[in-house]
């Protein structure tokens, strides 16, 4: 673990690298009373739950407007080749945390544990959190972890979180209206909820918890991990919400699920909703006035110049509890959903939003995934990350400079549906399935450059960049101590 302790010439190497990079940071905040360097950013990491490429007006919605998450794209970046770490929930949020692509981050499937949550990160794991610790941030989870229950190695509170409040299990998160969410270490009984009752909305909670950890530490340093459970799987939200959107989505889709006195019910199956295309719309509609929210919130609180928002998704579309992403284009022009490892499965909208610093309006083709994130915080912030990540910083990018570094490859595997496994190199695509079988096992070659959705298999015409592509995945993955292929 990194020491939790400030290391100031990690600080002062790091204001140096800002100052070197973007001297307009020092322009925009001048030393104050005695402070011979300008402030850290805030920084905001907001991940929204199997939200698809399609899915947001910014990238091409048209059922339903997202206007605050617009104006994230509108006032900053927006991104056209950003990845997830993996297609499913934990593997990709563990990329995420690790600066790892998920031939090497410790966390690969969605493995459960006893009696609640996911399978732990494990102690030598060095996760944003941490890093960012090390250079005078405090740190808060609001949210979905899954990546450990409490107690274990990898409760949030042992990863770098001071603060965390939401839903250890990401099978418990499925449902809204839950029996309990967590406070740190303490479980909240949601008494609202008792029963047959919805009384309690739970991204209603994490919201305003949320929202006081930025008013709680404003005058200092923080990163916050908002990690949003919208739109994932179960479509429950207050009939309020819904109103704007009943009967305007026709033909209407609808689910039957778990019901109060059925087995499982608050316990991860999703629950009846008759009304689901006016529920998905309703849902990813509080999403964005979620977003706004906490942009208000900035503003409020003078943080607005000095903090940095990235706005993306864990995986793709989901076709679970009565969601219809065919319906809403939400893969738009992509193919695939969650748990492939087609581009629909992965390729994720990035936002970056950071006023005076990133250029309004711009995009970026820039190939970046998950496991960048990290490096480029550590890039941000004088940070040290540890020996063993997978990415590369896209400051550069995000600050419209020269020089931007670009990755030979990425690479991810599945470890669900017998195995799946996908590397990129340039514009071509390698995705192999059923990797566990050889028996049955696909090569499947695609060119991005011409061929976005992935429709045209290549391979029989391209021997040797198959070739060269199948050794970068044979070498891309080290062996873990959970999951092991073949």
């Amino acid at each position: 673990m990194i020491d939790h302790h400030n290391h100031p010439e990690l600080l002062a190497a790091g204001m140096m690298l800002v100052t070197l990079l973007h001297p307009s940071a020092v322009e925009a905040a001048q030393p104050q009373k005695g402070n011979l360097l300008p402030p850290k950013p805030n920084i905001i990491f907001i991940l929204a739950d199997d939200l698809g490429y399609g899915d947001l007006s910014c990238y091409g919605q048209k059922h339903f407007q997202t206007p605050n998450i617009d104006r994230l794209a509108k006032e900053g970046m927006l991104f056209t080749q950003h990845y997830s770490g993996c297609p499913v929930c934990a593997p990709s949020r563990s990329s995420l945390m690790t600066g790892q692509n998920t031939g090497h981050t410790p966390i690969r499937g969605n493995k459960e544990w006893v009696p609640e949550g996911q399978w732990p990160l494990p102690a030598g794991s060095v996760t944003i959190p941490e890093m960012l610790k090390t250079v005078g941030y405090t740190t808060g989870c609001f949210g979905k972890w899954g990546l450990g229950f409490v107690g274990t190695e990898g409760d949030p509170n042992n990863q770098g979180i001071d603060q965390f409040y939401g839903y250890n299990c990401q099978r418990l998160a499925h449902n809204y209206y839950p029996g309990h969410l967590w406070d740190n270490q303490q479980k909240i009984v949601l008494a609202g909820n008792a029963g047959d009752q919805f009384g309690e909305y739970a991204p209603d909670l994490i919201q305003q918890h949320a929202l006081q950890f930025m008013e709680k530490n404003k005058d200092n340093p923080f990163f916050l991990y908002y990690a949003n459970t919208i739109p994932h799987a179960e479509l429950l939200l207050p009939q309020k919400n819904m109103e704007p959107f009943r009967g305007k989505l026709l033909p209407e889709k609808s689910f039957k699920g778990t019901n109060p006195g059925d087995k499982g019910f608050r316990e991860g199956p999703y629950g009846t909703q008759p009304e689901a295309h006016a529920a998905f719309a309703a849902m990813v509609t509080l999403l964005d006035k979620q977003v706004g929210e906490v942009m208000d919130k900035l503003k409020e609180l003078g943080l607005d110049k000095n903090t940095l928002i990235f706005f993306s998704s864990d995986n793709g579309p989901h076709l679970e509890g009565g969601a219809d992403p065919d319906f809403f284009d939400s893969n738009g022009p992509l193919r695939g959903y969650k748990r492939d490892l087609y581009e629909g499965g992965m390729r994720e909208p990035m936002l970056a939003w950071w006023p005076g610093k990133i250029k309004a309006g711009t995009k970026s083709d820039h190939i970046s995934a998950f496991w960048d994130v990290m490096p480029t915080l550590a890039a941000l912030t004088g940070a040290k990350t540890p020996g063993n990540i997978d990415g590369i910083s896209f400051l550069p990018t995000l600050l419209s400079q020269k020089g931007q570094p670009q990755h030979d490859y990425l690479y991810w595997e599945f470890h669900e549906q017998k195995g799946r496994q996908a590397v990129r190199k340039g514009n071509w695509k390698l995705v192999c399935y059923q990797v566990q079988d050889p028996s049955k096992a696909t090569t499947e070659l695609y060119d991005l450059g011409k061929d976005i959705g992935e429709q045209q298999n290549v391979a029989g015409q391209n021997p040797e960049i198959v070739k060269e592509l199948l050794a970068l995945m044979k070498g891309a993955r080290i062996p873990s101590e959970v999951f092991k292929y073949q």
